[in-house]
């Protein structure tokens, strides 16, 4: 009998998803462990064989979606990089582009990512290739290699590698591998012709040094966990996911690690496409609220939205990746007050050590969860599935000294105020990926996921006008749930600088053949058939002499593909930059993308059993307009069966979620078993 199991790392708690076929789904969450996360992994397969999960199966299917390539960024933990840039180059990295994020600050900070690799870090060679990818002057061996000895003598345990016009024609670059590859076998490279064969020298210099910058932490980081896994029984291999939405063995992730960026927002994301898909909804908005952070991303037509450049810590990354709009927002985030004496919240969190006071781990600071606590929302004993106990009188201590007398309130009020200044934080979230881009979000169903998505899910969509919210069976664990509904995914680019008046379909389909071949390997090494693989082709096109281009579908079997390039690209133009104008165009770069078929669900959730009671409980809350407590029933999430509707207010507790159902709301069972909340006509 195949297991498949789901892994997703947060800040706060680390989730997992056990599904088998025809049994239950199994979940758990766990603190996570922040000076190694796979050691929380590790715990969680300990933790399913005692439960029983894995006896008399075998894990078929093992998915992960790690944190570990951005809090390396995030926290500046990552290998000491060494740069090597063609001779005059050895700045690029520092000078940046003239964009300033900030023009009228007075203390200025830096805005290009030389901490990657400081100027005693970076070393030139000769050589030269031109813009049209002819050598113009031979790699400097000797020079290449003294360059590396000079910076391994300095404690470098990566070297980046980035060599002018390289994408065009890599064997300079290549060269200069083998050669380092022999010399210092124990230093991990990164190629740009490889990690980012595109133009833009300062772009692809910067991500090939994330590369080289988070390739040594990633790579122990596995090998590690497959170590670990080995030694608990489970050999299936070890799938990642990537940052736009789709995995990839262990083995092809170490090579190209920073596109693992946003691994655990992207999978959360695939889990609420799966969940419109199955309820039949297309067009949504996934909200994601864990304990550190809040992951906001927009779904139209079943599928998410693809940058083809995002951002780390503010740094330019140009890695394909779901577009997410994440804020430091979360149950774990702190409230303080400022100098003006206004109650913010957050982006600074509690995170899992020592976590909100209310754990009882030493916080001394108020947040969300406190708040939470406080109000009646969560219950003290159960909070985790009970893996966590909450102490009230804790909550009460910290919310009072720092927020209510301070303020002059009551315990209640600066309680409700935290969730209050919370909420208008992520929906001005939600506004941006929205109407800053031309969308209504009334037109939009709302997917609350994470343990604090159902909790706050209704608040968002009053303030935003939403009458419709999906909730999950198993919210607080949906990004480790989206991880096995993900599927294997490869992106392959290359530069191809053509005007469109100039190009043949035969030379454009052959231009595609060649990075299609490289897109079929690598899904070869994940064991799938690339013949049964769905093709996709895009292209970068921008008007000639333009600066900046736009991404757009590519229909090699259409009657006149340049044709309908040039139309896509001009409707592209107008829906986003506002305008069209009929001038030449050109192609900048050419991208293929080769995706596995659905694999087949192997489990199920469980069914509740009809007629069981489902209210557990009656609570004392304080619900948003209210001036008093009042108490409601608190119904158990698990009994509830298809077709039940329940009109709020209610608290619907679960094992991984609390689900806070206000008046003028009412909840009905989907037979998914998705709790469908709308607000009364």
């Amino acid at each position: 009998m195949s297991i498949e199991i789901g892994v997703d790392i947060g800040g706060t708690f680390t989730d997992v998803v056990c599904r088998r076929p025809g049994q239950p789904t199994r979940i758990l969450k766990l603190p996570t462990t922040r000076d190694d996360p796979g050691v929380a992994v590790l715990a969680a397969v300990r933790r399913l064989d005692e439960m029983g999960a894995l006896q008399g199966g075998q894990v078929s299917r093992f998915v992960h979606g790690t944190t570990v390539a951005t809090n390396a960024v995030l926290e500046r933990q990552g290998a000491k990089v060494g740069l090597l840039t063609t001779e005059g180059f050895r700045d690029v990295l520092e000078i940046g582009r003239q964009f300033r994020q900030a023009l009228y600050e007075v203390c200025l900070h830096p805005e290009t990512p030389g901490f990657l690799a400081p100027r005693a870090f970076r070393g030139e060679v000769a050589e030269r290739i031109d813009a049209k990818g002819q050598i113009v002057t031979p790699l400097d061996e000797t020079a290449l290699l003294q360059a590396a000895d000079d910076l391994v003598a300095r404690g470098v345990q990566a070297i980046a590698i980035v060599f002018l016009f390289a994408f065009l024609n890599p064997v300079h670059e290549r060269r200069a591998a083998a050669l380092l590859r022999q010399r210092h076998p124990h230093i991990a490279l990164s190629l740009s012709s490889e990690v980012d064969p595109a133009f833009r020298e300062y772009e692809r210099t910067a991500v090939t040094a994330f590369d080289a910058y988070i390739k040594p932490i990633v790579d122990g980081y596995l090998d590690r966990l497959q170590g670990g896994l080995a030694q608990a029984g489970v050999a299936a291999p070890l799938q990642i996911m990537q940052s736009r939405g789709g995995l990839a063995g262990a083995a092809v992730a170490r090579e190209r690690p920073v596109r693992l960026f946003l691994s655990g927002p992207a999978a959360g994301v695939m889990g609420a496409c799966a969940i419109g898909a199955q309820d039949g909804v297309a067009d949504l908005i996934s909200i994601d609220i864990g304990g550190t952070t809040c992951d906001i991303a927009l779904i139209e037509q079943g599928a998410p939205t693809i940058r083809t450049e995002g951002a780390i810590d503010g740094y330019p990354v140009r890695v394909s990746m779901i577009d997410i709009n994440p804020i430091g927002a979360g149950g774990g985030s702190i409230a303080w007050l400022d100098g003006a004496g206004g109650l913010r919240v957050g982006p600074r969190s509690a995170g899992s050590e020592p976590g909100p006071a209310c754990y009882g781990k030493g916080g001394q600071a108020a947040t969300v969860t406190d708040a939470s606590l406080l109000l009646g929302y969560l219950d003290p004993g159960y909070f985790a599935a009970g893996s966590v106990a909450l102490q009230k009188d804790l909550a009460r201590a910290v919310i009072t000294n720092s927020v209510a007398k301070p303020l002059g309130l009551t315990e209640a009020q600066a309680a409700l105020g935290i969730h209050r200044v919370l909420n208008s934080q992520m929906a001005e979230g939600i506004r941006a990926i929205t109407v800053r881009r031309g969308h209504d979000p009334r037109g939009f169903t709302l997917v609350a996921l994470g343990g604090a998505g159902p909790l706050h899910a209704i608040a968002l969509a009053e303030e935003l006008g939403i009458r419709r919210i999906l909730v999950p069976p198993h919210p607080g664990v949906l990004s480790a749930q989206g991880l096995l509904d993900a599927r294997v995914e490869h992106e392959v680019t290359m530069a191809f600088g053509h005007a469109l008046a100039a190009l043949s379909p035969p030379d454009l389909a052959q231009a595609y053949q060649g990075i299609d071949d490289q897109a079929r390997s690598l899904i070869a090494r994940e064991g799938l058939e690339p013949e049964a693989c769905t093709v996709r082709h895009y292209a970068d096109v921008c008007f000639v002499g333009q600066s900046h281009y736009l991404g757009v579908p590519v229909d090699l079997n259409g009657p006149d593909p340049i044709a309908g390039i040039y139309q896509t690209f001009l409707e592209t133009h107008d829906r986003i930059n506002g305008h069209r104008f009929e001038a030449p165009a050109r192609i900048v770069n050419l991208r293929t993308v080769h995706r596995a078929p659905e694999a087949e669900a192997s489990g199920s959730s469980a069914q509740p059993t009809a007629g069981d009671e489902i209210e557990k409980a009656r609570r004392a809350v304080h619900l948003p307009g209210q001036h008093s407590a009042m108490e409601v029933a608190v119904l158990d999430r698990a009994a509830m069966t298809p077709g039940q509707r329940v009109i709020g207010p209610a608290i619907i507790e679960q094992a991984d979620a609390t689900t806070l159902l206000t008046s003028g709301w009412s909840a009905l069972v989907a037979p998914s078993l998705t709790l469908i909340l709308e607000q009364d006509a």
